[in-house]
């Protein structure tokens, strides 16, 4: 057995789901009037909270950290800002940060690079035999899937905005986001290699060709969620 991604120890989206599952039993004790375990959850959630804060974060390179001790930039980071209870507040000064950065180091217009390019270990073509295709798989190449976090992150920035000259550039972001993946998917189903459905993964340089399996039900979903999904 080989694991071609260890991610060993305390993972990002691990914490953050920890934190939202803390919530939702928080708010399912109060409709069902249990005062103590109510109680008894938010305690938990507001420990989860500032630990993962003081934890995850790093100031070096305003991102967070994959896995404690692991400071590659990933995107499995967007579940901290992404969930229904995000554990990093969506308007904060760190949220900001992470949102820069994946948009920086990660995102392109068919989906979310897995690892970032200069990160050791970066691939950016899905190529090669069984076992270099599976090594390569979370090392750079481009999943469609993962745009999904990054506008679910974009909509909670939106829904906690107070500011409404803030509110209106997030609500004009989330609109030009949706506008450009139409069209970029709408040109993949009718043109490129993947006619009538979209792919897995995707290359992460030019011609960005489609790669993994040609049609691939959670890059559908995710893709027809952002098109036509109301904010």
């Amino acid at each position: 057995k080989h694991a071609c991604t260890p991610r060993n120890g305390k993972a990002v989206e691990i914490n953050s789901m920890w934190y939202n599952a803390l919530k939702i039993m928080e708010n399912l004790s109060k409709r069902f009037h249990k005062t103590k375990d109510a109680k008894h959850y938010e305690q938990m959630a507001k420990k989860t909270k500032e630990a993962f804060k003081n934890k995850f974060y790093n100031p070096k390179k305003q991102c967070l950290y994959d896995v404690l001790g692991d400071d590659k930039i990933r995107p499995n980071q967007l579940f901290a800002l992404s969930l229904t209870y995000p554990v990093i507040e969506p308007n904060s000064e760190i949220a900001k940060n992470i949102l820069a950065v994946v948009e920086k180091k990660l995102k392109n217009k068919y989906g979310l690079k897995t690892l970032a390019k200069g990160e050791p270990g970066y691939i950016d073509i899905y190529e090669g035999n069984a076992f270099k295709r599976d090594s390569s798989y979370h090392q750079g190449i481009t999943w469609p899937w993962l745009l999904g976090l990054y506008y679910d992150a974009l909509k909670n920035a939106y829904y906690s905005e107070k500011n409404k000259k803030l509110k209106k550039e997030l609500e004009e972001k989330i609109m030009l986001f949706k506008s450009q993946t139409e069209k970029t998917f709408l040109n993949e189903m009718t043109t490129r290699g993947t006619l009538g459905t979209i792919g897995e993964l995707y290359d992460s340089k030019p011609p960005y060709l489609p790669k993994g399996t040609m049609a691939q039900a959670w890059s559908v979903a995710e893709i027809f969620r952002i098109i036509y999904e109301k904010i």
